[in-house]
C-alpha cells in the first residue's frame, strides 16, 4: 500500500446569464433554469446540471451535488476558446429543447434526463428517463506508513519498495457518480480501452476499468448509432450493460463531466474526440518497419551483433530495443547504463545508426536505491510512500526528462519505451490459487486501491497521461528534428496527442490469449487512440508459479507448436500500426524459428517483405491519421456499420480502407511438445462484409460481399482480401524503411468498383510537416472507363523525389500478389503533373 497524495485541481465553469430564467413546480426535479450562451443551466432538487454545445456536433454535460462546478482537473481535453454556437431553444410543459444545426437535445423537466436526436428527430441516445444519474458521497483517506518497515521486494514487474501500513485516516470527501443510459436496441458499442476479456461489441457486457499490466483504460465509447461518449474524469470506473440497466460509474469524482459527440460514422466520432483532446502527431517513417526486441539484450555488443546478423542475413529491421536491467546492480529503474556492459552510449547509438537502424530504450517511472531516487526525494518529487516520481508536477516531469536526456537522448538514442506507466500494480506477484487471468473484479479492486492510495482516488488512472506529456513536451523543446516515439503500457483519453503507442501488456503464449488480443486492440483503437501493438509471441512462453506466467510452451522456440503460434501472431502483427516482437523465456530473432526453406522461417520472411512493400500504403494511412483523424487498424463496424453480421466479429478487421484481415487463431500443424495435428484442416471461415465486393489477395479471385467463404490458411499466408475499387501503392522489398526513397512503386488496382487513394509523403522525421512540409496526390480509378488518374502533386518537402516510376497493375484472377499478368500492367513516369492512363 502507498500513501495518498492529497492535491486539488480547480477548473471553474462560468455560466453566462441571458436573463431567461424560469421556475418550475416543486414536483419537478428542475426547480430553476437559465439559458446561457451555449446551452442551459438547471438547478435541481439535488445538485446542478449544465448542458452546453461545444460545437454543433458536441455537447458537454456537467452535473454536481456540490455548490458549484469545479471540474475534475484531468487535462484530458486541450484548452480551447469557447466560441458561440448558434442554437435555438424552447420550453414545453415537461421538456426543454435545444437545437443546433446538427443535433437536438431534450431535457426532461421532471427528472433532468437528457435525450439526444439527430435533426430528423431520430433518437441517438437516452439517459434513463426516471433516474438519469445518482451521486453518493465517498470519503478519501490518508495512509501512514511505518518507515522502519521499508524493504525492496522482487516481483515480475521489477524491484518494488514497499512499507507496512500503520494507519488510514479519513481526510476528505469525493463523489461516486452513476450515469444511467438506455442504449439503442440495434447499436453496437466499442471502446473503453484494451481489455483481455475477449469482448468485441460491449453491449450486454461488464468491464472493470482501471490501469493494469493487462489493461489500458480509455474512457471513450464509440457507437454504430452515430455518436460517442467521452467521460472526463480520472478515477477508476465501471461499465455495465444488462437487460435492466446500462450505466457508467465513476468511483471518485468532483462532478459528472461527459461529452456527447455526434458522428455519422465511427470515424466522424473520432474526429470530434480528437478535436476535444488533440490530434495524433505523425510518427516517424522508421516506426512502421519491423522492431526487434526481447527480454533482453545484455550488452552493447549483444545489440550490435544481433543487428549485424539481421543485415548479413538480409532480414528487414528498422529498430532494436534495449529492455530493462541495463542499470547498475541493485539500482532498479535508474536511468544509467552499467559501464561494464555498455561502456560508450554514444558509440552504441552511432554504430546502430551506421547500420541504418534506430535504438529504443526502456525507462521506468520508479528508481530504487539510487542517487536518482535520492534526488527526487530531496526535491519532494516522489509520491509519498513510493519511489514513483510525481508526473503531475511540472517540476517532476522536467527533472525526469533531465535524467533521460543526459543519459540517452543527448547520446543519440531514438525512442522511448515507458514501461510500467500505471505506475503501480497490486497483483503482479504470487496470489492465492483461486486468482487468475479472469479475476477481473478482484484485480480492479486491488489496483484501484493501490493507485488511489498513491495518486489520489480522483486521479488514480491518469498517471500515464502526464508521464507521456513530460516526455513529449520536453523532447520537442530539446530537439524538434526527431519525432517523439513513446511505447507505453498504459493509456488514457488525450494521450494520443503525446505520440504514444500502447501495447497490451505481459501476455502469455496460448491460442486462447492470442484470440483475445484481436478484439482488445480493436476496442482500444476505436477510442481514438490510433497506435496499438502486441508482444509478438506473447511475453511469457513457459509455465511459472505466478497466475500470469501461464504459457503453454516450456521448450520455447524449440517447440514446433510455439513456432506455429509465433508465426500466426507475426502475421497478425504485420497488419497492426506498429509491428514488433518481444517477450521472455525464449529467443525472438527470426532465424531462431528455422532456416531458409523451412515453412515457419519462410513464412516470417514473407510477411516481413510484405510489410515493407506496403510502406507507401501504410505511411499514407499515417498521414491520414494526422490530417483526417483516421484509424489505421479498425473494427469492421467502422466501414460496414449497416451490416449487423460484423458487429461482434472478433477475429476480422480492416487495415486501412482496402485490406480485410482474418488472422488464424487456432493450431493447424502442431500442439505442444511438437506433436503433429493429424489431418487438420488448413483453412478458416471468413465473413466478407456486405457493402463491398472482394478480391482474394493471394489468388486474385473475385467474391461477393455478404457471405461466408472458406479461405486457404496454410502457414505461408494469412487470409487476406482486398475491397474491389481499392488502389494500393506498394514499394520494393527493403532492408530498412528509408533504403529506397526514390524506388519504383507498384500501384495495384483491384477492379470491380470506382476507388481512390491519397498518397502522403514527407521527410519521415522532424515536425516540419506541421508547417506544411509534405506532399500529397490522389489516385482515382474509374472502373467503367478502365482508367487511372494521378492528380497534380500538392506540396513539397526537402529531399522529395521529383519523379518516380510507377508500375500500374490491374489485378485479375490468377494475378494475386505473386503472379502478375503482364498484359494488365503498364509503366509510367510520374513527375508531379496530372496524367490519366487507360489500362
Amino acid at each position: 500500500m502507498k500513501k495518498l497524495l492529497i492535491r486539488t485541481f480547480i477548473l471553474r465553469s462560468t455560466v453566462v446569464l441571458l436573463g431567461l430564467t424560469s421556475v418550475t413546480s416543486l414536483s419537478s426535479q428542475v426547480i430553476q433554469s437559465t439559458f446561457s450562451a451555449n446551452g442551459i443551466f438547471c438547478t435541481l432538487k439535488e445538485g446542478m446540471l449544465q448542458v452546453d454545445f461545444v460545437t454543433p456536433d458536441i455537447v458537454r454535460v456537467q452535473y454536481t451535488k456540490e455548490a458549484k462546478f469545479v471540474g475534475n482537473g484531468t487535462d484530458v481535453c486541450v484548452p480551447r476558446n469557447q466560441e458561440r454556437v448558434r442554437f435555438s431553444h424552447r420550453k414545453e410543459a415537461q421538456h426543454f429543447w435545444l437545437k443546433s444545426d446538427s443535433l437536438i437535445v431534450k431535457i426532461d423537466i421532471r427528472t433532468g434526463a437528457i435525450s439526444y436526436f439527430d435533426t430528423n428527430g431520430s433518437a441517438l441516445l437516452r439517459e434513463d428517463a426516471m433516474i438519469p444519474r445518482v451521486g453518493t458521497k465517498v470519503f478519501t483517506e490518508r495512509v501512514t506508513y511505518d518507515e522502519a518497515s521499508k524493504r525492496v521486494e522482487k516481483t515480475a514487474n521489477g524491484d518494488i519498495e514497499v512499507k507496512t501500513v500503520l494507519t488510514r485516516d479519513t481526510v476528505g470527501a469525493s463523489w461516486k457518480y452513476k450515469m444511467n443510459f438506455r442504449w439503442m436496441p440495434s447499436e453496437a458499442l466499442y471502446g473503453l480501452g484494451s481489455h483481455m476479456e475477449d469482448y468485441m461489441n460491449l453491449k450486454g457486457k461488464e468491464l472493470y476499468l482501471c490501469q493494469h499490466n493487462l489493461k489500458a483504460m480509455v474512457p471513450v465509447i464509440n457507437s454504430t448509432a452515430g455518436y460517442g461518449l467521452l467521460f472526463d474524469a480520472g478515477c477508476s470506473m465501471l461499465f455495465r450493460d444488462t437487460e435492466e440497466v446500462g450505466y457508467v460509474e465513476l468511483e471518485a469524482a468532483k462532478q459528472i463531466d461527459y461529452y456527447f459527440m455526434k458522428g455519422k460514422t465511427m470515424d466522424a466520432v473520432i474526429a470530434n474526440y480528437r478535436l476535444l483532446t488533440g490530434k495524433s502527431p505523425m510518427m516517424p517513417l522508421y516506426l512502421f518497419g519491423y522492431i526487434q526486441s526481447k527480454e533482453r539484450y545484455v550488452s552493447s555488443d549483444d545489440l550490435i551483433n544481433t543487428l549485424k546478423l539481421f543485415r548479413q542475413k538480409q532480414i528487414p529491421v528498422d529498430m532494436i530495443v534495449q529492455d530493462w536491467n541495463y542499470w547498475p546492480d541493485g539500482q532498479w529503474g535508474r536511468m544509467s547504463m552499467n559501464p561494464t556492459f555498455y561502456p560508450d552510449k554514444k558509440k552504441l547509438a552511432d554504430e546502430i545508426h551506421a547500420m541504418n537502424a534506430k535504438l529504443m530504450i526502456s525507462i521506468w517511472p520508479n528508481a530504487v536505491n539510487s542517487p536518482q531516487t535520492d534526488d527526487f526525494k530531496q526535491k519532494g518529487l516522489l509520491f509519498n510512500g513510493t519511489t514513483v516520481y510525481d508526473a503531475f508536477n511540472p517540476l517532476g516531469r522536467d527533472l525526469y526528462w533531465n535524467y533521460a536526456n543526459k543519459e540517452f537522448f543527448s547520446n543519440g538514442f531514438d525512442a522511448w519505451w515507458c514501461d510500467s506507466s500505471e505506475p503501480l500494480d497490486a497483483d503482479w506477484k504470487f496470489m492465492d490459487a483461486s486468482y487468475g487471468p479472469d479475476s477481473h473484479e478482484r484485480r480492479w479492486k486491488l489496483n484501484t486501491e493501490i493507485l488511489s492510495d498513491a495518486l489520489g482516488a480522483e486521479r488514480s488512472q491518469l498517471y500515464s497521461l502526464y508521464h507521456a506529456m513530460g516526455i513529449y513536451e520536453n523532447q520537442r523543446a530539446t530537439n524538434a528534428s526527431k519525432r517523439v516515439v513513446n511505447l507505453t503500457r498504459s493509456s488514457y483519453a488525450g494521450q494520443q496527442r503525446f505520440s504514444t503507442i500502447t501495447w497490451n501488456g505481459d501476455t502469455h503464449a496460448t491460442w486462447k490469449s492470442f484470440a483475445q488480443m484481436i478484439p482488445a486492440g480493436l476496442n482500444f483503437m476505436a477510442t481514438g487512440c490510433p497506435y496499438w501493438s502486441i508482444d509478438i509471441g506473447a511475453f511469457f512462453v513457459k509455465k511459472g508459479p505466478q497466475w500470469f506466467w501461464k504459457g503453454d510452451y516450456d521448450k520455447g522456440v524449440d517447440d514446433m507448436g510455439y513456432r506455429e503460434l509465433y508465426t500466426r501472431m507475426f502475421q497478425f502483427g504485420a497488419f497492426l500500426p506498429v509491428f514488433r516482437s518481444h517477450g521472455t523465456d525464449t529467443p525472438r530473432e527470426v532465424w531462431r524459428f528455422g532456416k531458409p526453406g523451412e515453412p515457419f522461417y519462410d513464412s516470417l520472411i514473407s510477411m516481413l517483405h510484405l510489410r515493407y512493400r506496403m510502406l507507401p500504403y501504410i505511411y499514407s494511412l499515417a498521414g491520414k491519421v494526422y490530417c483526417e483523424s483516421y484509424t489505421m487498424t479498425r473494427a469492421l463496424s467502422f466501414d460496414f456499420s449497416s451490416d449487423a453480421g460484423v458487429a461482434d466479429l472478433k477475429d476480422e478487421f480492416m487495415f486501412g480502407p482496402s485490406f480485410l484481415v482474418a488472422p488464424v487463431t487456432n493450431p493447424m500443424y502442431f500442439t505442444t511438445n511438437s506433436t503433429p495435428l493429424e489431418n487438420a484442416d488448413k483453412s478458416r471461415r471468413v465473413y466478407l462484409p456486405l457493402g463491398a465486393d472482394w478480391i482474394d489477395f493471394w489468388t486474385g479471385t473475385a467474391l461477393k460481399g455478404g457471405q461466408w467463404v472458406k479461405a486457404d490458411a496454410t502457414i505461408d499466408k494469412i487470409p487476406l482480401f482486398v475491397r474491389q475499387g481499392a488502389i494500393i501503392p506498394m514499394g520494393p522489398v527493403m532492408q530498412y524503411t528509408s533504403e529506397k526513397k526514390d524506388g519504383e512503386w507498384e500501384i495495384r488496382i483491384y477492379p470491380g468498383a470506382d476507388g481512390s487513394f491519397t498518397v502522403y509523403e514527407d521527410e519521415g522525421d522532424n515536425y516540419k510537416y506541421e508547417q506544411g512540409s509534405c506532399s500529397t496526390y490522389r489516385l482515382d480509378w474509374n472502373d467503367k472507363q478502365n482508367t487511372l488518374t494521378v492528380s497534380d502533386r500538392n506540396g513539397t518537402f526537402p529531399g522529395m523525389p521529383t519523379s518516380r516510376k510507377l508500375r500500374l497493375v490491374k489485378v485479375g484472377k490468377g494475378s494475386g500478389v505473386g503472379i502478375i499478368e503482364t498484359a494488365k500492367e503498364q509503366c509510367i513516369e510520374y513527375n508531379g503533373r496530372k496524367l490519366a492512363v487507360k489500362l
